[in-house]
């Protein structure tokens, strides 16, 4: 096959669009210079793709019914079981519909990707299946996962089983209410701003965003390479804990991985008790413009507990945290433009490029329209921004990420965990579907304060609920060194053994 070649008017444009103004003698000079270039394009499209094979048989699965699907939580139900044995034999999974199974229909949450279908496995998909695990099925997201609330989605909004009408957290929604809703024990969703904790936290689940790049994010649709951490969500720390044993760990394709990182039998940790463990309470993780003040109360009031239980809990400032926000922001929205702009993958890495899913983002821009508030005010800013300060503050965001994760790393020297609020709100009411712009972004970027700053860091970070307050869930975020998340588990299991949660009410 021969790939299409550039018209002379079509050189002409693509000289412009990079400040070039050729001439006609010399653009037909180039054309014949170029033709070379276009030779080996044409031999690579020789080349068939390597074939990915999938050890275990599927469908496309179905859409399920208004009745089937009462929170909006699943985009398509599937039938799929793993190996006949394994440490997930007998456990039901769900996966963020931002991440790849071959021949079943992927949208991210998002209409201009309706009809999409991958044809290749995300490397954790492969391995809950390998390890005896099923699959039930792809839930619903925010639209390109961009939302901290569960309203974005092209379907329509997801909705919190504990409190119906109110917002269930975003992006990773649907694993969320699908796991209190008791339709699946485990869910695998993503985070780069708080999208595993925010969920978590408004709906009484526990969370795990890992160190960055524990767990291969080979075949899930990205946001900024960056930024990006694939994470757990379960009812139990027994069973979170149990899934990041199977998918911890480098697959070879992921280049955000660190081929020699420690992966450990997390389940191990469980029950080793609080005693002795120090914990730093972070001031400036509270009292946030829209914190809410039972909120803060019911975390500090379970940091307490941890002191009963034998911890050394401390009042610690860390003056950076309150600008983390800030610091993220320049990399979330021009990373995630750029990002979006080379169809989602960009260049200049090294890992498994999806190549079916760029082919369906190509002409995202002629499509933009149908695009959610929250997702183009991202893209204008993003896009003024890089171009006008040429990139320059992304660059600023990057280098002060390096100031910022010392801030932390310097507590971690005198303390085990570091411990805030997960967010600084409960789940409010989803937003009409005629809401005022102002209201449609405020309502979905309002919570990430505290979530954020880790996923510029990458440091490990987990939201366990710890109280109601107004009826509703409260989360409180725990923080470890990179790769300690057994200490985190750790912590988890004993608030989770030795308190009901629910009884925490305020």
């Amino acid at each position: 096959m021969s790939i299409q070649r550039p018209t002379q008017a079509e050189l002409a444009e693509t000289g412009r669009q990079l400040g070039l103004h050729l001439q006609a003698p010399l653009l037909e000079q180039y054309a014949d210079i170029l033709e070379a270039v276009w030779q080996d394009y044409d031999r690579l499209d020789q080349l068939q793709p390597a074939s990915v094979p999938q050890r275990y048989p599927r469908s496309a699965g179905h859409l399920p019914t208004p009745a089937q699907n009462p929170y909006n939580a699943w985009y398509v139900r599937t039938d799929l079981h793993g190996a006949a044995g394994g440490k997930l034999s007998g456990k039901r999974v769900a996966l963020k519909d931002n991440i790849c199974l071959a021949g079943v229909p992927m949208m991210n949450g998002a209409s201009t990707l309706q009809g999409y279908v991958p044809d290749v496995d995300a490397t954790v998909a492969t391995r809950v299946l390998d390890a005896g695990g099923s699959i039930l099925g792809k839930a619903h997201c925010e639209f390109f996962c961009v939302s901290g609330s569960s309203h974005t989605n092209a379907t329509g909004a997801v909705h919190n089983p504990r409190n119906p009408g109110h917002s269930t957290g975003g992006s990773s929604s649907g694993c969320a209410a699908l796991i209190v809703a008791g339709e699946v024990d485990l869910g695998i969703g993503t985070d780069q701003g708080g999208s595993v904790r925010i969920p978590a936290a408004y709906s009484g689940i526990y969370g795990m965003k890992p160190t960055h790049g524990l767990v291969p994010y080979t075949g899930i649709m990205p946001i900024e390479m960056t930024l990006d951490h694939a994470g757990v969500m379960s009812a139990t720390v027994a069973d979170n804990a149990l899934l990041l044993e199977v998918l911890a760990g480098a697959d070879g394709l992921d280049p955000r991985q660190d081929r020699q990182m420690p992966v450990q039998a997390y389940t191990q940790t469980l029950g080793a008790g609080v005693s002795g463990l120090r914990i730093g309470v972070v001031r400036e993780g509270f009292g946030h413009a829209n914190s809410e003040a039972d909120v803060d109360a019911a975390v500090r009031r379970a940091a307490g507990l941890f002191a009963e239980w034998g911890a050394q809990v401390e009042e610690v400032s860390i003056p950076l945290h309150a600008l983390g926000h800030a610091i993220w922001t320049p990399i979330a929205v021009e990373g995630t433009t750029q990002l979006l702009r080379g169809y989602n993958y960009g260049s200049n890495w090294k890992g498994l490029y999806v190549e079916s899913l760029m082919r369906a983002q190509q002409d995202w821009q002629q499509q933009a329209d149908a695009f959610p508030h929250d997702l183009k005010t991202c893209l204008l800013a993003g896009h003024y921004a890089h171009q006008r300060f040429g990139g320059q503050y992304y660059a600023r965001a990057q280098n002060a990420a390096r100031q910022l994760r010392a801030a932390y790393d310097e507590q971690f020297a005198r303390y085990d965990l570091l411990l805030m609020p997960t967010v600084p709100l409960k789940a409010p009411k989803l937003p009409a579907a005629d809401a005022t712009p102002a209201t449609w972004v405020t309502r979905a970027l309002e919570m990430n304060a505290n979530t954020a700053p880790f996923d510029v860091t990458g440091h490990p970070a987990m939201s366990i609920p710890c109280g109601l307050a107004a009826g509703l869930p409260v989360g409180l975020m725990l923080i470890a060194r990179d790769y300690h998340e057994a200490t985190l588990y750790q912590a988890a299991h004993h608030f989770e053994q030795h308190i009901d949660w629910e009884s925490l009410s305020s």
